[in-house]
């Protein structure tokens, strides 16, 4: 279990963060410190093997849990006595029970063939902050949300640095508060007071990309920069010629690799892009904005368990919190810095989701007006566009 040398600079905290979710996604522990000295070791629990919960006991000296969020809680019918998130923990003795039950409490794929798994009793301690922000890194690393966690140092107990722990077993040490920086609240508590939802992204790359229904097209490439500069590339396609001193018709589109690239019909996103393009086209000019965010924010591996998860039965939104996750993880602040970055700040925006309006608006961008932005359904997204519709307020 070991990630290698690493020396972490004070300029550069986000890329931390970014080692920290590679180290999650190879299996690889990682420690995240907290406040007063308190550090512990993280875990992703669908990656669990026998082997690395042996490894992960015997560095921590035996303590470990097995956290879930409360969507995933609630599910398994566990009862919430701490905030966010709950804490199961493992049975003593051989490593391969505690990997099954690992794997039932993370992961739902296999929740109605064991429906009796339970009953699991969570534990009533407090939830540390590196805890907390250990299931937010899984989360970034487009894993299931739930993270094995074994505390190293209490305040009470330190006896040395968390960084000097980790350095020492060849493991990535990270802040807690580094990983609270990555999704914008750092950045926005650090932005000028006159502008409170600035996130620092730069054009990196554009270039001229006539496309079928739109041929006077370029497409602008953005990038996070600067000390809290990491995460995805978005692009801006930009149809026609923009006159910002006007409301701009703009469509935010969350990428879909299913219905974007390979026409799926589980979902409306192809018709919604493909059908953007050409109504800006024939208004003249206007903005798509092209957002990393698949599946509503949880990755497109997760995405498919939802889907697996709808073949059973269940809705888009059940299968999001089933899976532990919120039913849409998306923020659109790095929508709006783009717009502002493209000197646009009125808009005219085509959505039927009414979040959508209110995020700009709040990140400083004003809707002149929503536009309808609406295709017919088919056999098989038909019951999805009405979960829409019913559970989470889409205008269809």
């Amino acid at each position: 279990m070991t990630s290698g040398t690493f020396k972490p600079t004070a300029s550069s905290p986000l890329v931390i963060v970014e080692r920290a979710v590679m180290d999650l996604r190879r299996g690889l522990p990682v420690v995240i410190s907290g406040d007063d000295g308190w550090f512990e070791l993280i875990a992703a629990s669908e990656l669990t093997t026998p082997k690395n919960l042996a490894e992960l006991k015997t560095l921590s000296g035996g303590k470990v849990d097995c956290l879930i969020t409360h969507h995933r809680a609630t599910t398994l019918k566990i009862r919430l006595y701490t905030p966010e998130a709950v804490a199961i923990s493992l049975p003593d003795g051989p490593e391969e029970p505690a990997v099954t039950l690992i794997r039932h409490l993370a992961d739902p794929a296999t929740d109605l063939e064991n429906p009796l798994s339970g009953p699991f009793n969570a534990r009533r301690i407090a939830m540390s902050r590196p805890r907390l922000q250990g299931i937010k890194l899984v989360k970034l690393a487009g894993l299931l949300p739930s993270v094995l966690a074994a505390p190293v140092a209490t305040p009470a107990k330190a006896k040395t640095s968390p960084g000097a722990w980790a350095g020492e077993r060849g493991l990535l040490c990270i802040k807690a508060e580094d990983i609270e920086a990555y999704e914008g609240q750092s950045s926005r508590a650090m932005a000028p007071a006159q502008d409170p939802y600035t996130v620092d992204l730069s054009m990196v790359a554009g270039a001229k990309v006539p496309l079928s229904k739109a041929e006077k097209t370029q497409i602008v490439a953005f990038r996070p920069q600067g000390a809290l500069g990491s995460g995805p590339e978005h692009l801006a396609i930009i149809i026609g010629e923009i006159d910002a001193d006007k409301p701009v018709l703009v469509r935010l589109h969350s990428e879909c690799f299913t219905g974007d690239l390979l026409g799926s019909l589980k979902c409306d996103c192809g018709d919604q892009l493909r059908g953007a393009i050409e109504q800006i086209a024939k208004s003249g000019s206007g903005v798509l904005l092209y957002l990393a965010q698949e599946g509503r924010g949880i990755g497109l591996m997760n995405k498919l368990r939802a889907y697996h998860l709808q073949d059973l039965g269940f809705d888009t939104v059940e299968a999001n919190i089933r899976l532990g996750f919120d039913v849409d993880e998306r923020l659109f602040e790095a929508a709006a810095e783009m717009l502002k970055k493209l000197s646009i700040k009125t808009i005219s925006l085509m959505t039927n989701n009414p979040d959508k309006v209110s995020q700009l608006e709040q990140y400083g961008i004003t809707v002149n007006k929503r536009v309808a932005h609406k295709f017919p359904s088919n056999q098989h997204n038909e019951h999805y566009l009405a979960t829409k519709v019913k559970k989470t307020g889409h205008l269809l």
